[in-house]
């Protein structure tokens, strides 16, 4: 016996051993088991490249090389983190912290290292995270792009990541929710296809590179790869990994959802820019109220030889431009400027030439700065610009103080045989904006003055030999001022006299009443004199002139103060820049005003035919089908539940036997919807049985009551009343009830099934 006692008591403790074991295993691995089993180093390199990837999506807005330290920092961390947490287990339940404050402290010394102290962060440090964290989207939205890579506004891409990563490896490595897991990354993929949306080729490359590591993290998770501890029973949640055909389809998701997010950016069916987060974003002017350079033009004419200021560049200038004005009410220009913070230096379009000038201002008063159409970057300062005008401003006072910046910008080269006969582009709408009440007769007067000729740059070039022709430009003595309806009116009908002022709002006028899109610049002429190897721009110099919108070319400026003698020709001394060079030609090539006819179409534009012409080619035809197709789309979503409802409205003033039968066929179509199958000659009892197992044991009790009044309707010989009415539609009503219990999904389906429009074919009456 006292032998036998030791072999049950060991028995006793193994068995109670075996009963914890088994109930470790049921509860999971325990802190203080090893970590290693259960972590898939593949599933977390695939969550932490698409993370990182989806930051690096935002290149068009910072450039790749400002942005792949500090997101690789961030990925770095985070897999350290989660090395650390499988090598001491019970650092787990603090892996978010150590993740957050890993993450920040590693953009501190990358980013914002020049604020640590012996490369400790500083309070200065962390309110540059904060910063780059609460101001840093708003301040990018409020530049061009490429942005400035200052840590104010370059921070918030990698806290994003970092926010997302975190997220992202807790429902991996505690909820093991694998997709759930993608969700923060594309999350950021989505943000950064709302500030600048990747196209064609570079969209298929961004898809490719999220969706590699996406499958990464769904292949390592497949239930193939599980260890053995995630095959036993008490081991990983098995049952909540995906299968194959699960993953499959989910990483085709995630494929569409950031190639289709980039395609559907891109799609332009109105022929329009996309819509971006930075165009509802223009940076704020800290000043109430800026200067309009045109009313300072016969101010400044009266004091000719006053300095402005000085520049020296590698081409010839012809204009250096302040400000430009579209908006007119019939008594003052005004501009409306979308103002941006200047990014770092942009490339221009393919084909231009990159010009650079050094420009010094002397006393040039205002926040306008000399400027040129295609500004590409300045140095020396930080104005805000326009990049549609091609202006600049700077937000704070300039009188009295010297400044002096580099300016680069793109010069296009345009053949002016080409120039003379292209269209005018009328999609420039800023080129035709409003005039206010115009005075009687100079409708008519317009169209006079270019001959009757069509919207053409060849008829913008008529109404500037007309004004040069018949109008005076005014030296010395008292000079004209002015610029509204009145000014305009007695400047073109009674003095014929007037300065650039009068010339170019005279032109714009008379070129939209022709609908000829443009729009009025302000500016100084370039000079001849120089100092020190630097040109002067002195006050006589000074210069309003009309732009005109061209088809394929841009903004093209002219010149109606020119003299009938002088017209397109440069002054003694004085070389033209590209586009002015260009515009010279094509007037010197402009035929005398009898010979002039309607310009003919290009040759090639000829072939396509007129539907080419009138915006309706081939190339359009794509985007035809594309809005055909939404269209019907729409119909079909918005048609298909407008017509059930009307038919059920219509079945519900039926009144006696018919108002019954009405009730039941709606109850009958509503089932089908539902995918209840129906044959005919089924009775509501038959439809009853078979529709249980299909939307739920509680719809079968109303077709019961359902059909217990249509049997009392059709086979009991008694008047029907609208009492029996009124019960079998509540009896639908309860079907109604029932069935709105449904997912939202099968309710879905059902709302937009268009095959119940058509009612089964059955012997009774055709209501039925």
């Amino acid at each position: 016996m006292s032998v036998r006692r030791p072999a049950r008591a060991t028995s006793s403790r193994g068995a109670s051993s075996l009963s914890v074991l088994t109930r470790r295993r049921a509860r999971g691995p325990m802190p203080g088991d090893r970590a290693d089993a259960r972590l898939n180093r593949l599933a977390v390199a695939g969550l932490l490249g698409a993370t990182g990837v989806a930051g690096l999506l935002f290149a068009p807005v910072f450039g790749i090389a400002a942005l792949i330290v500090p997101v690789l920092v961030v990925v770095l961390v985070g897999y350290g983190c989660v090395e650390a947490c499988a090598r001491w287990p019970r650092m787990a339940p603090w892996r978010p912290v150590l993740v957050l404050a890993g993450g920040v402290l590693g953009l501190i010394e990358s980013v914002l290292f020049g604020t640590t102290v012996a490369g400790l962060p500083t309070p200065t440090s962390l309110l540059g995270v904060w910063r780059g964290l609460t101001e840093g989207w708003l301040r990018t939205l409020q530049s061009t792009w490429p942005a400035r890579p200052e840590p104010d506004q370059l921070l918030f891409v990698p806290l994003a990541v970092l926010l997302a990563l975190l997220v992202g490896l807790e429902l991996l490595l505690r909820l093991r929710k694998q997709l759930a897991a993608l969700l923060p990354s594309l999350a950021v993929v989505g943000l950064s296809q709302a500030y600048q949306a990747l196209t064609g080729l570079a969209a298929v490359a961004a898809a490719v590179a999220y969706a590699a590591p996406a499958a990464l993290l769904l292949w390592a998770e497949r239930p193939g790869r599980q260890g053995p501890a995630d095959r036993r029973p008490g081991g990983l949640r098995s049952a909540r990994r995906l299968s194959s055909g699960g993953a499959w389809l989910a990483l085709c998701t995630a494929i569409a959802v950031v190639a289709g997010a980039a395609a559907l950016s891109g799609l332009d069916p109105a022929d329009r820019a996309p819509y971006r987060l930075q165009d509802s974003h223009p940076a704020p002017l800290r000043q109430n109220a800026i200067s309009n350079p045109l009313d300072e033009i016969a101010q400044r004419l009266t004091h000719p030889d006053r300095e402005m200021f000085r520049y020296r560049s590698d081409a010839p200038v012809d204009r250096w431009r302040l400000a430009v004005l579209d908006g007119f009410d019939g008594a003052n220009w005004t501009a409306d400027p979308r103002l941006q913070r200047l990014g770092v230096g942009r490339d221009g379009p393919a084909g231009s030439t990159t010009r650079t000038a050094d420009v010094r201002l002397t006393d040039l008063s205002g926040p306008w700065l000399p400027s040129q159409q295609n500004p590409l970057g300045v140095d020396g300062i930080a104005p805000l610009v326009d990049q549609s005008g091609g202006t600049l401003l700077l937000d704070q006072p300039t009188a009295g103080t010297d400044r002096q910046y580099r300016l680069s910008w793109s010069a296009q080269e345009v053949d002016g045989r080409d120039l003379g006969v292209a269209p005018v582009d009328t999609r420039a709408s800023a080129g035709l904006g409003g005039l206010g009440t115009v005075p009687p007769g100079l409708n008519q007067f317009a169209r006079d003055a270019v001959l009757g000729l069509r919207p053409t740059f060849q008829s913008a070039l008529q109404l500037e030999r007309f004004l040069s022709k018949n109008y005076q430009v005014t030296v010395g003595g008292e000079l004209p001022t002015g610029h509204g309806w009145p000014q305009l009116r007695y400047f073109l009908t009674d003095s014929k006299r007037g300065t650039s002022e009068q010339f170019a709002a005279a032109y714009v006028v008379l070129a939209r009443l022709n609908g000829i899109p443009v729009r009025l610049a302000v500016g100084y002429r370039g000079s001849t004199e120089t100092d020190g190897g630097f040109a002067v721009v002195r006050n006589r110099d000074v210069l309003a002139w009309p732009e005109v919108a061209v088809a394929g070319v841009g903004w093209v400026p002219l010149d109606p103060t020119s003299t009938a003698a002088k017209a397109g020709q440069a002054q003694p001394g004085q070389a033209r820049s590209d586009l002015a060079r260009a515009a010279a030609q094509a007037r010197d090539q402009l035929p005398p005003e009898g010979s002039l006819r309607p310009a003919q179409l290009p040759q090639q534009q000829q072939k396509a035919g007129i539907g080419a012409a009138d915006g309706a080619g081939p190339g359009r035809w794509g985007t035809v089908a594309a809005v055909g197709a939404l269209a019907l789309l729409l119909c079909w979503l918005a048609g298909v539940p407008l017509a059930k409802a009307l038919r059920a409205r219509r079945r519900r003033r039926w009144s006696g036997a018919d108002g019954v039968v009405g009730a039941w066929a709606e109850a009958r179509d509503r089932l089908r919807a539902h995918g209840v199958p129906y044959r005919v000659g089924m009775t509501p009892r038959d439809l009853a049985e078979l529709a249980g197992p299909v939307v739920g044991e509680p719809t079968v009790r109303p077709i019961i009551g359902l059909s217990r009044v249509l049997d009392m309707a059709l086979w009991s010989g008694e008047p029907v009343t609208n009492g029996a009415v009124r019960r079998a539609w509540d009896e639908v009503g309860a079907i109604r009830r029932d069935l709105a219990g449904r997912p939202w999904s099968a309710r879905l389906r059902a709302a937009v099934e268009p095959r119940t429009l058509l009612p089964p074919a059955t012997r009774g009456s055709s209501r039925r």
